[in-house]
């Protein structure tokens, strides 16, 4: 099997799970379809180095958030507002909680945002955060800190809306 073959058998196993990472990492469908796509592309051009040495997935992800983060150094403060897609798209559907959660986790600021997407999502250490997205780990800690803290405020806590009622 030829390094293209390889590569389009990779892209057409994993390509789903590549856009909704960027979804959960960027909060914009558009946004998400062009981190994949360059992303894509980028491992294109390392491929038969990756394949035989690395892990594609998880090379194509620190891509995703790399070119994420790179929004940030250009100066870029442009904030588009999308309604999350429809509920369709998703692989289940998400409970009214889960629903309030990526809402608030989508209002968000982007760096706020990564941090807790690569600590929740990918499951990723403070070092290893650092490492992705180019800063300190004290950086990352602060922003998870803040983060979770917004989250906290508006997201309302499931027993405490259920102990409301009565």
């Amino acid at each position: 099997m030829d390094d293209d073959s390889r590569f389009a058998d990779f892209v057409a196993a994993r390509a789903d799970a590549l856009l909704r990472y960027g979804y959960v990492l960027s909060g914009d469908p558009h946004d998400a379809a062009d981190l994949t796509q360059e992303a894509l592309l980028r491992l294109h051009r390392a491929w038969s180095r990756v394949y035989r040495k690395d892990n594609p997935e998880s090379y194509t992800r620190r891509i995703m958030a790399r070119l994420h983060i790179s929004v940030w150094r250009r100066g870029r403060r442009e904030r588009l507002f999308w309604d999350l897609p429809d509920q369709a798209h998703l692989d289940t559907l998400p409970s009214e909680a889960e629903q309030d959660l990526w809402q608030a986790l989508k209002g968000l600021p982007r760096k706020q945002r990564a941090v807790l997407v690569l600590r929740y999502y990918e499951q990723l250490t403070d070092a290893e955060i650092a490492t992705v997205l180019g800063v300190s780990r004290g950086t990352v800690r602060s922003h998870a800190s803040l983060g979770l803290s917004k989250l906290r405020s508006s997201v309302p806590h499931p027993t405490a809306t259920e102990g409301s009622a009565s």
